[in-house]
């Protein structure tokens, strides 16, 4: 059984929307590698219907290694509103979230990856069933748009690693302190 692994790009103000305006020049060939790295060892993407339909419409026509792996890899949208997914390998999952997320991560073996933190990263780590959390600090601050941090959103997280890049991010790693 793999972890559930959220990787998030957040500005020094906490912003984390649209991230495609605000990060693009800071996603290097080393940030690609590593994301790269993730995907391959992971089962599936999970996600939300604004996530989903932000990456349908970008990723199909992509090309490289990255796009190729983001294309290919099963992934799963949390949603009770969307009716059809076109993206290649997309399966939409209604109904009790915590529910699907502990029968997909005891029947699979690699990671279950999630990018951004929306409503589905936030009930995951409201349920106990997000195992790490990486933000990647991008050195700017964007000052508008969705933030990390939401109202009345709380949770107790142990640091266990830290990776400064060579362009000034730095993806800082927590663990839920259960």
């Amino acid at each position: 059984m793999g972890k559930v692994i959220e990787s998030t790009l957040v500005s020094l103000d906490g912003v984390i929307g649209e991230p495609m305006v605000w990060a693009n020049q800071y996603f290097d060939e080393e940030a690609v590698a590593a994301s790269l790295a993730q995907l391959r060892v992971s089962d599936a993407m999970l996600m939300g219907r604004h996530t989903y339909e932000l990456f349908a419409a970008a990723w199909p026509s992509a090309t490289g290694d990255y796009a190729e792996a983001m294309n290919a890899i099963t992934k799963y949208v949390f949603s009770g509103t969307l009716a059809e997914a076109t993206w290649p390998n997309t399966t939409i999952v209604g109904g009790d979230v915590p529910t699907a997320v502990r029968e997909l991560k005891q029947h699979g073996h690699g990671d279950l990856v999630l990018y951004g933190h929306g409503p589905l990263g936030q009930a995951l780590l409201d349920h106990g069933l997000l195992d790490e959390l990486r933000l990647w600090i991008h050195p700017l601050f964007v000052g508008h748009g969705n933030r990390l941090l939401r109202p009345d959103a709380s949770a107790r997280l142990r640091l266990v690693g830290t990776q400064p890049r060579a362009n000034g991010v730095v993806v800082v790693t927590y663990e839920p302190a259960r």
